[in-house]
Protein backbone atom coordinates (compact mmCIF):
# COMPACT_ATOMS: atom_id res chain seq x y z
CA UNK A 1 0.00 0.00 0.00
CA UNK A 2 1.23 3.48 -0.67
CA UNK A 3 2.89 5.12 2.26
CA UNK A 4 1.70 8.44 3.71
CA UNK A 5 4.92 10.04 2.55
CA UNK A 6 4.10 9.09 -1.03
CA UNK A 7 0.68 10.70 -0.88
CA UNK A 8 2.07 13.81 0.77
CA UNK A 9 4.75 14.18 -1.86
CA UNK A 10 2.33 13.67 -4.71
CA UNK A 11 -0.19 16.10 -3.20
CA UNK A 12 2.48 18.77 -2.98
CA UNK A 13 3.51 18.09 -6.56
CA UNK A 14 0.05 18.35 -8.02
CA UNK A 15 -0.91 21.41 -6.02
CA UNK A 16 2.17 23.22 -7.27
CA UNK A 17 2.03 21.79 -10.78
CA UNK A 18 -1.59 22.70 -11.42
CA UNK A 19 -1.07 26.22 -10.19
CA UNK A 20 1.48 26.55 -12.98
CA UNK A 21 -0.10 23.83 -14.62
CA UNK A 22 13.09 -6.37 -10.84
CA UNK A 23 15.53 -7.11 -9.14
CA UNK A 24 17.01 -7.24 -5.70
CA UNK A 25 20.55 -6.89 -7.01
CA UNK A 26 23.01 -5.57 -4.46
CA UNK A 27 24.32 -2.03 -4.87
CA UNK A 28 27.76 -3.49 -5.51
CA UNK A 29 26.49 -4.62 -8.89
CA UNK A 30 25.58 -1.03 -9.66
CA UNK A 31 28.52 0.83 -8.17
CA UNK A 32 30.54 3.46 -10.01
CA UNK A 33 33.30 1.93 -12.05
CA UNK A 34 31.17 -0.31 -14.25
CA UNK A 35 32.55 -1.02 -17.72
CA UNK A 36 33.17 1.84 -20.14
CA UNK A 37 34.58 2.05 -23.64
CA UNK A 38 38.33 2.66 -24.13
CA UNK A 39 39.39 6.28 -24.57
CA UNK A 40 38.34 7.69 -27.94
CA UNK A 41 35.72 5.03 -28.62
CA UNK A 42 31.98 5.50 -28.35
CA UNK A 43 30.11 3.89 -25.47
CA UNK A 44 26.91 2.76 -27.16
CA UNK A 45 23.72 2.38 -25.14
CA UNK A 46 20.24 1.25 -26.13
CA UNK A 47 17.06 2.75 -24.70
CA UNK A 48 13.73 0.97 -25.10
CA UNK A 49 10.32 2.53 -24.62
CA UNK A 50 6.72 1.62 -25.36
CA UNK A 51 5.65 5.28 -25.46
CA UNK A 52 4.80 6.80 -28.80
CA UNK A 53 3.03 9.97 -27.75
CA UNK A 54 6.33 11.64 -26.79
CA UNK A 55 8.61 9.82 -29.24
CA UNK A 56 9.52 12.79 -31.42
CA UNK A 57 10.42 14.97 -28.45
CA UNK A 58 12.49 12.23 -26.81
CA UNK A 59 14.29 11.58 -30.10
CA UNK A 60 15.23 15.26 -30.19
CA UNK A 61 16.62 15.34 -26.65
CA UNK A 62 18.54 12.10 -27.22
CA UNK A 63 20.02 13.52 -30.41
CA UNK A 64 21.12 16.56 -28.42
CA UNK A 65 22.68 14.32 -25.76
CA UNK A 66 24.54 12.30 -28.39
CA UNK A 67 25.99 15.42 -29.99
CA UNK A 68 26.90 17.35 -26.85
CA UNK A 69 27.98 14.92 -24.10
CA UNK A 70 31.72 14.88 -23.48
CA UNK A 71 31.85 11.25 -22.40
CA UNK A 72 31.60 9.80 -25.91
CA UNK A 73 28.25 8.17 -25.11
CA UNK A 74 25.82 7.41 -27.91
CA UNK A 75 22.24 6.33 -27.16
CA UNK A 76 20.04 4.49 -29.64
CA UNK A 77 16.30 4.78 -29.00
CA UNK A 78 14.02 1.85 -29.84
CA UNK A 79 10.25 2.42 -29.75
CA UNK A 80 8.07 -0.65 -29.31
CA UNK A 81 4.28 -0.47 -29.10
CA UNK A 82 1.87 -3.16 -27.95
CA UNK A 83 4.50 -5.94 -27.74
CA UNK A 84 6.79 -3.95 -25.45
CA UNK A 85 6.45 -6.15 -22.34
CA UNK A 86 6.89 -9.39 -24.28
CA UNK A 87 9.85 -7.99 -26.22
CA UNK A 88 11.51 -6.92 -22.96
CA UNK A 89 11.10 -10.41 -21.49
CA UNK A 90 12.59 -11.97 -24.61
CA UNK A 91 15.49 -9.52 -24.60
CA UNK A 92 16.45 -10.39 -21.03
CA UNK A 93 16.12 -14.15 -21.52
CA UNK A 94 18.28 -13.98 -24.65
CA UNK A 95 20.97 -11.74 -23.13
CA UNK A 96 20.07 -8.85 -25.45
CA UNK A 97 18.49 -6.52 -22.91
CA UNK A 98 18.63 -2.75 -23.46
CA UNK A 99 20.80 -0.66 -21.15
CA UNK A 100 17.93 1.65 -20.21
CA UNK A 101 14.21 1.01 -20.47
CA UNK A 102 10.86 2.63 -19.70
CA UNK A 103 8.93 1.33 -16.69
CA UNK A 104 5.34 2.03 -15.66
CA UNK A 105 3.29 1.73 -12.50
CA UNK A 106 1.52 -1.40 -13.71
CA UNK A 107 4.75 -3.18 -14.71
CA UNK A 108 7.49 -2.04 -12.34
CA UNK A 109 6.57 -4.53 -9.59
CA UNK A 110 6.80 -7.41 -12.03
CA UNK A 111 10.08 -6.11 -13.47
CA UNK A 112 11.47 -5.84 -9.95
CA UNK A 113 10.51 -9.43 -9.14
CA UNK A 114 12.09 -10.62 -12.37
CA UNK A 115 15.31 -8.88 -11.42
CA UNK A 116 15.53 -6.77 -14.56
CA UNK A 117 16.39 -3.44 -12.91
CA UNK A 118 19.56 -2.22 -11.24
CA UNK A 119 19.14 -0.12 -8.08
CA UNK A 120 20.10 3.54 -8.46
CA UNK A 121 21.01 4.18 -4.82
CA UNK A 122 24.76 4.34 -5.31
CA UNK A 123 24.27 7.21 -7.76
CA UNK A 124 21.67 9.17 -5.79
CA UNK A 125 22.95 11.99 -3.62
CA UNK A 126 20.84 13.62 -0.92
CA UNK A 127 20.12 16.39 -3.41
CA UNK A 128 18.72 13.88 -5.90
CA UNK A 129 16.55 12.24 -3.24
CA UNK A 130 15.20 15.62 -2.20
CA UNK A 131 14.31 16.46 -5.78
CA UNK A 132 12.80 13.01 -6.42
CA UNK A 133 11.26 11.73 -3.15
CA UNK A 134 11.27 7.90 -3.03
CA UNK A 135 7.79 6.40 -3.53
CA UNK A 136 7.25 3.03 -1.89
CA UNK A 137 5.76 0.41 -4.23
CA UNK A 138 5.99 2.86 -7.15
CA UNK A 139 9.75 3.19 -7.63
CA UNK A 140 11.17 1.90 -4.33
CA UNK A 141 11.21 -1.75 -3.23
CA UNK A 142 12.75 -3.22 -0.08
CA UNK A 143 14.54 0.05 0.60
CA UNK A 144 16.15 0.41 -2.84
CA UNK A 145 15.24 2.93 -5.54
CA UNK A 146 14.89 1.62 -9.10
CA UNK A 147 13.45 4.55 -11.02
CA UNK A 148 12.52 8.22 -10.61
CA UNK A 149 9.30 10.01 -11.56
CA UNK A 150 8.67 12.30 -14.48
CA UNK A 151 4.97 12.82 -14.98
CA UNK A 152 1.61 11.66 -13.67
CA UNK A 153 -1.24 10.39 -15.82
CA UNK A 154 -5.01 10.67 -15.58
CA UNK A 155 -7.52 8.66 -17.61
CA UNK A 156 -10.62 9.95 -19.39
CA UNK A 157 -13.26 9.26 -22.01
CA UNK A 158 -12.14 10.93 -25.26
CA UNK A 159 -15.00 11.83 -27.59
CA UNK A 160 -15.71 13.39 -30.98
CA UNK A 161 -17.92 16.46 -30.44
CA UNK A 162 -19.00 16.50 -34.07
CA UNK A 163 -20.18 12.88 -34.12
CA UNK A 164 -22.00 13.34 -30.83
CA UNK A 165 -23.80 16.37 -32.25
CA UNK A 166 -24.62 14.53 -35.47
CA UNK A 167 -26.15 11.70 -33.43
CA UNK A 168 -28.17 14.15 -31.33
CA UNK A 169 -26.22 13.43 -28.13
CA UNK A 170 -25.74 16.49 -25.94
CA UNK A 171 -23.39 15.13 -23.28
CA UNK A 172 -20.89 12.25 -22.91
CA UNK A 173 -22.27 9.13 -21.18
CA UNK A 174 -22.23 8.85 -17.39
CA UNK A 175 -23.47 5.23 -17.12
CA UNK A 176 -22.65 1.98 -18.88
CA UNK A 177 -26.18 1.90 -20.31
CA UNK A 178 -25.76 5.38 -21.81
CA UNK A 179 -22.39 4.41 -23.26
CA UNK A 180 -23.94 1.41 -25.04
CA UNK A 181 -26.85 3.50 -26.30
CA UNK A 182 -24.65 6.40 -27.43
CA UNK A 183 -22.26 4.08 -29.28
CA UNK A 184 -25.24 2.65 -31.17
CA UNK A 185 -26.65 6.09 -32.01
CA UNK A 186 -23.31 7.37 -33.29
CA UNK A 187 -22.89 4.28 -35.46
CA UNK A 188 -26.37 4.64 -36.93
CA UNK A 189 -25.72 8.31 -37.71
CA UNK A 190 -22.18 7.92 -39.05
CA UNK A 191 -21.82 4.42 -40.48
CA UNK A 192 -22.54 5.62 -44.03
CA UNK A 193 -19.43 7.79 -43.74
CA UNK A 194 -17.35 5.06 -42.11
CA UNK A 195 -17.77 6.36 -38.54
CA UNK A 196 -18.55 4.11 -35.58
CA UNK A 197 -19.51 4.70 -31.98
CA UNK A 198 -16.55 3.35 -30.07
CA UNK A 199 -13.19 1.60 -30.42
CA UNK A 200 -10.66 -0.30 -28.31
CA UNK A 201 -7.07 -1.28 -29.15
CA UNK A 202 -7.90 -4.97 -28.71
CA UNK A 203 -4.80 -6.27 -30.46
CA UNK A 204 -3.50 -6.09 -26.89
CA UNK A 205 -6.41 -6.92 -24.53
CA UNK A 206 -4.28 -6.02 -21.52
CA UNK A 207 -3.61 -2.54 -22.89
CA UNK A 208 -7.16 -2.07 -24.15
CA UNK A 209 -8.91 -3.07 -20.93
CA UNK A 210 -6.26 -1.32 -18.87
CA UNK A 211 -7.25 2.03 -20.32
CA UNK A 212 -11.02 1.42 -20.37
CA UNK A 213 -12.54 -1.34 -18.22
CA UNK A 214 -10.01 -0.61 -15.47
CA UNK A 215 -11.02 3.05 -15.51
CA UNK A 216 -14.74 2.29 -15.27
CA UNK A 217 -14.15 -0.29 -12.54
CA UNK A 218 -12.07 2.05 -10.37
CA UNK A 219 -14.56 4.90 -10.69
CA UNK A 220 -17.31 2.44 -9.76
CA UNK A 221 -15.44 1.37 -6.62
CA UNK A 222 -13.87 -1.88 -7.84
CA UNK A 223 -10.18 -2.72 -8.02
CA UNK A 224 -8.75 -1.92 -11.44
CA UNK A 225 -6.92 -5.25 -11.59
CA UNK A 226 -9.65 -7.36 -10.01
CA UNK A 227 -8.23 -7.18 -6.48
CA UNK A 228 -10.57 -6.45 -3.56
CA UNK A 229 -8.53 -4.52 -0.97
CA UNK A 230 -11.27 -4.75 1.66
CA UNK A 231 -11.39 -8.55 1.48
CA UNK A 232 -7.71 -9.04 0.69
CA UNK A 233 -8.37 -11.31 -2.28
CA UNK A 234 -9.14 -11.25 -5.99
CA UNK A 235 -12.78 -10.85 -7.01
CA UNK A 236 -13.64 -10.02 -10.61
CA UNK A 237 -17.41 -9.90 -9.94
CA UNK A 238 -17.32 -6.10 -10.13
CA UNK A 239 -16.20 -6.35 -13.75
CA UNK A 240 -19.24 -8.35 -14.87
CA UNK A 241 -21.48 -5.49 -16.00
CA UNK A 242 -18.55 -3.70 -17.62
CA UNK A 243 -17.55 -6.68 -19.72
CA UNK A 244 -21.19 -7.34 -20.62
CA UNK A 245 -21.53 -3.76 -21.86
CA UNK A 246 -18.40 -4.11 -23.98
CA UNK A 247 -19.72 -7.34 -25.47
CA UNK A 248 -23.07 -5.67 -26.20
CA UNK A 249 -21.37 -2.88 -28.14
CA UNK A 250 -19.45 -5.48 -30.14
CA UNK A 251 -22.65 -7.44 -30.83
CA UNK A 252 -24.49 -4.24 -31.80
CA UNK A 253 -21.86 -3.46 -34.42
CA UNK A 254 -21.05 -0.23 -32.59
CA UNK A 255 -17.31 -0.89 -32.51
CA UNK A 256 -14.99 0.11 -35.32
CA UNK A 257 -14.55 -2.96 -37.55
CA UNK A 258 -11.28 -4.78 -36.99
CA UNK A 259 -10.80 -3.79 -33.33
CA UNK A 260 -9.54 -7.33 -32.68
CA UNK A 261 -6.30 -6.45 -34.45
CA UNK A 262 -6.21 -2.72 -33.69
CA UNK A 263 -3.18 -1.10 -32.02
CA UNK A 264 -3.51 2.16 -30.12
CA UNK A 265 -1.76 4.30 -32.76
CA UNK A 266 -3.99 3.17 -35.64
CA UNK A 267 -6.96 3.78 -33.32
CA UNK A 268 -5.74 7.31 -32.67
CA UNK A 269 -5.22 7.90 -36.36
CA UNK A 270 -8.82 6.83 -37.07
CA UNK A 271 -10.12 9.06 -34.28
CA UNK A 272 -8.17 12.03 -35.64
CA UNK A 273 -9.84 11.44 -39.02
CA UNK A 274 -13.31 11.48 -37.43
CA UNK A 275 -14.09 7.76 -37.70
CA UNK A 276 -14.53 7.00 -33.99
CA UNK A 277 -17.10 8.49 -31.64
CA UNK A 278 -15.34 7.75 -28.36
CA UNK A 279 -12.67 5.69 -26.61
CA UNK A 280 -10.85 5.79 -23.27
CA UNK A 281 -7.22 6.57 -22.69
CA UNK A 282 -4.56 8.53 -20.82
CA UNK A 283 -3.66 12.21 -20.53
CA UNK A 284 -1.03 11.75 -23.24
CA UNK A 285 -3.78 12.12 -25.86
CA UNK A 286 -3.68 15.95 -26.20
CA UNK A 287 -0.03 15.71 -27.21
CA UNK A 288 -0.87 12.94 -29.65
CA UNK A 289 -3.47 15.05 -31.45
CA UNK A 290 -1.22 18.07 -31.61
CA UNK A 291 2.02 16.41 -32.65
CA UNK A 292 1.55 12.83 -33.83
CA UNK A 293 -1.89 12.70 -35.44
CA UNK A 294 -3.16 16.28 -35.88
CA UNK A 295 -6.91 16.08 -35.22
CA UNK A 296 -9.18 17.07 -38.09
CA UNK A 297 -12.21 17.14 -35.82
CA UNK A 298 -13.38 18.88 -32.65
CA UNK A 299 -12.85 16.65 -29.65
CA UNK A 300 -12.87 16.80 -25.87
CA UNK A 301 -12.26 14.65 -22.81
CA UNK A 302 -14.64 13.90 -19.95
CA UNK A 303 -14.80 11.57 -16.93
CA UNK A 304 -15.53 8.01 -17.97
CA UNK A 305 -18.93 6.50 -17.19
CA UNK A 306 -19.49 4.30 -14.15
CA UNK A 307 -21.65 1.21 -13.81
CA UNK A 308 -24.61 3.11 -12.35
CA UNK A 309 -23.68 6.75 -12.86
CA UNK A 310 -22.55 7.11 -9.27
CA UNK A 311 -18.86 7.59 -8.52
CA UNK A 312 -17.99 5.16 -5.73
CA UNK A 313 -14.23 5.13 -6.17
CA UNK A 314 -11.56 7.11 -7.99
CA UNK A 315 -9.88 7.15 -11.36
CA UNK A 316 -6.33 6.03 -10.70
CA UNK A 317 -3.76 8.81 -10.88
CA UNK A 318 -0.76 6.99 -12.30
CA UNK A 319 2.95 7.66 -12.14
CA UNK A 320 6.03 7.66 -9.93
CA UNK A 321 8.53 6.11 -12.33
CA UNK A 322 9.97 6.61 -15.81
CA UNK A 323 13.45 5.28 -16.67
CA UNK A 324 15.38 2.30 -15.27
CA UNK A 325 18.85 0.87 -15.83
CA UNK A 326 19.16 -2.79 -16.76
CA UNK A 327 20.88 -4.98 -14.20
CA UNK A 328 22.61 -6.66 -17.17
CA UNK A 329 24.05 -3.45 -18.61
CA UNK A 330 27.82 -3.48 -18.87
CA UNK A 331 27.83 0.31 -18.96
CA UNK A 332 25.87 1.37 -15.89
CA UNK A 333 27.96 4.50 -15.29
CA UNK A 334 27.28 5.70 -18.81
CA UNK A 335 23.62 4.79 -18.44
CA UNK A 336 23.41 6.88 -15.27
CA UNK A 337 24.96 9.86 -17.07
CA UNK A 338 22.20 9.53 -19.66
CA UNK A 339 19.55 9.34 -16.92
CA UNK A 340 21.07 12.40 -15.24
CA UNK A 341 20.62 14.26 -18.50
CA UNK A 342 17.06 13.02 -19.09
CA UNK A 343 15.98 14.00 -15.57
CA UNK A 344 17.28 17.55 -15.99
CA UNK A 345 14.86 20.36 -15.18
CA UNK A 346 14.78 21.77 -18.70
CA UNK A 347 13.81 18.46 -20.28
CA UNK A 348 11.17 17.65 -17.65
CA UNK A 349 9.80 21.18 -17.74
CA UNK A 350 9.44 21.10 -21.52
CA UNK A 351 7.84 17.66 -21.22
CA UNK A 352 4.94 19.17 -19.29
CA UNK A 353 4.69 22.37 -21.29
CA UNK A 354 4.39 20.39 -24.53
CA UNK A 355 1.49 18.48 -23.00
CA UNK A 356 3.07 15.02 -22.74
CA UNK A 357 2.22 14.69 -19.05
CA UNK A 358 1.56 16.51 -15.77
CA UNK A 359 4.77 16.80 -13.77
CA UNK A 360 5.20 14.85 -10.53
CA UNK A 361 8.55 16.47 -9.70
CA UNK A 362 8.08 19.37 -7.23
CA UNK A 363 10.86 21.61 -8.59
CA UNK A 364 9.56 21.16 -12.12
CA UNK A 365 5.89 21.53 -11.22
CA UNK A 366 6.60 24.83 -9.48
CA UNK A 367 8.25 26.39 -12.53
CA UNK A 368 6.64 24.73 -15.55
CA UNK A 369 3.77 26.43 -17.30
CA UNK A 370 0.43 24.73 -17.77
CA UNK A 371 0.42 22.99 -21.16
CA UNK A 372 -0.93 25.27 -23.87
CA UNK A 373 -2.51 22.46 -25.81
CA UNK A 374 -6.02 21.66 -26.98
CA UNK A 375 -7.91 19.14 -24.85
CA UNK A 376 -5.64 19.21 -21.80
CA UNK A 377 -8.28 20.87 -19.60
CA UNK A 378 -10.38 17.73 -19.65
CA UNK A 379 -7.46 15.70 -18.28
CA UNK A 380 -6.43 17.92 -15.37
CA UNK A 381 -6.97 16.18 -12.01
CA UNK A 382 -10.46 16.54 -10.55
CA UNK A 383 -12.31 15.40 -7.43
CA UNK A 384 -12.67 11.88 -8.86
CA UNK A 385 -8.94 11.29 -9.42
CA UNK A 386 -6.91 9.56 -6.73
CA UNK A 387 -4.16 7.09 -5.95
CA UNK A 388 -5.21 3.48 -5.40
CA UNK A 389 -3.09 1.06 -3.37
CA UNK A 390 -0.93 -1.23 -5.50
CA UNK A 391 -2.65 -4.50 -6.41
CA UNK A 392 -0.54 -7.62 -5.76
CA UNK A 393 1.16 -9.05 -8.82
CA UNK A 394 0.80 -12.83 -9.10
CA UNK A 395 1.94 -15.50 -11.54
CA UNK A 396 -1.45 -17.00 -12.38
CA UNK A 397 -1.65 -20.30 -14.23
CA UNK A 398 -3.75 -20.41 -17.38
CA UNK A 399 -5.53 -17.65 -19.27
CA UNK A 400 -5.18 -14.15 -17.81
CA UNK A 401 -8.26 -12.13 -16.88
CA UNK A 402 -7.94 -9.66 -19.76
CA UNK A 403 -7.64 -12.44 -22.33
CA UNK A 404 -10.60 -14.29 -20.78
CA UNK A 405 -12.80 -11.19 -20.96
CA UNK A 406 -11.62 -10.43 -24.50
CA UNK A 407 -12.55 -13.95 -25.56
CA UNK A 408 -15.99 -13.55 -23.99
CA UNK A 409 -16.53 -10.27 -25.85
CA UNK A 410 -15.90 -12.05 -29.15
CA UNK A 411 -17.36 -15.50 -28.54
CA UNK A 412 -19.73 -15.20 -25.61
CA UNK A 413 -20.13 -17.95 -23.03
CA UNK A 414 -21.04 -18.18 -19.35
CA UNK A 415 -19.57 -15.04 -17.80
CA UNK A 416 -20.40 -16.13 -14.25
CA UNK A 417 -18.36 -19.30 -14.72
CA UNK A 418 -15.53 -17.34 -16.34
CA UNK A 419 -15.39 -15.02 -13.31
CA UNK A 420 -15.61 -17.95 -10.89
CA UNK A 421 -12.66 -19.61 -12.64
CA UNK A 422 -10.63 -16.39 -12.61
CA UNK A 423 -11.28 -15.85 -8.92
CA UNK A 424 -10.21 -19.41 -8.14
CA UNK A 425 -6.98 -19.34 -10.14
CA UNK A 426 -5.95 -15.81 -9.15
CA UNK A 427 -6.52 -16.46 -5.44
CA UNK A 428 -4.61 -19.76 -5.66
CA UNK A 429 -1.74 -17.82 -7.21
CA UNK A 430 -2.03 -15.18 -4.49
CA UNK A 431 -1.96 -17.77 -1.70
CA UNK A 432 1.09 -19.39 -3.27
CA UNK A 433 2.89 -16.04 -3.61
CA UNK A 434 2.13 -15.10 0.00
CA UNK A 435 3.33 -18.50 1.26
CA UNK A 436 6.56 -18.09 -0.70
CA UNK A 437 7.13 -14.62 0.70
CA UNK A 438 6.85 -13.04 -2.73
CA UNK A 439 3.81 -10.93 -1.87
CA UNK A 440 2.79 -9.19 1.34
CA UNK A 441 -0.91 -8.48 1.50
CA UNK A 442 -3.79 -8.49 3.95
CA UNK A 443 -7.43 -7.49 4.12
CA UNK A 444 -8.27 -3.85 4.90
CA UNK A 445 -11.75 -4.08 6.47
CA UNK A 446 -12.27 -0.30 6.58
CA UNK A 447 -11.04 0.33 3.03
CA UNK A 448 -13.32 2.86 1.30
CA UNK A 449 -12.50 3.60 -2.36
CA UNK A 450 -14.87 6.60 -2.29
CA UNK A 451 -12.35 8.40 -0.05
CA UNK A 452 -9.50 8.11 -2.56
CA UNK A 453 -10.62 10.91 -4.87
CA UNK A 454 -10.08 14.63 -4.69
CA UNK A 455 -6.48 14.73 -3.48
CA UNK A 456 -5.27 16.59 -6.53
CA UNK A 457 -8.26 18.68 -7.60
CA UNK A 458 -7.81 22.42 -7.84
Amino acid sequence: MLKKTVLAAMTMVMAAGLAACGGNEEAADNKPGASAAPAGEKTKLTYWTGDRHDAEYIKEVIAQFNSTNKDHIEVEMVVRSEDYDQALDLAFTSAQAPDIFRVKENTIQTLYKKGYMAPLDSYLTDEWKKKFPPMEDLNTFDGKIYSLPNYGTTMRLVYNLELFEKAGIKNPPTTLKEMVEDAKKITEAGKADGAYGIAFNLKSPNSALGRSARLIAELSGYGGFGYDFKAGKFDFAGWKEIVEAFKQMKSDGSMLPGVESLDIDPLRAQFAEGKIGMYMSFSSEPGVYQNQFPAKIKWAAAPAPTVTGEVKGASGFLGGQWLAISKDSKNKDAAWKFLSYMYGDNILKTYQEKGFGISMVPSVAESAKAPAINGIDGFLPNKSDGVWPISPSVNVQGIKYYDAFFKYMLEGGDLDKIIEDLNKRYNEALDKAVAAGEVKTKAIPDFDPAKLGGQYAK
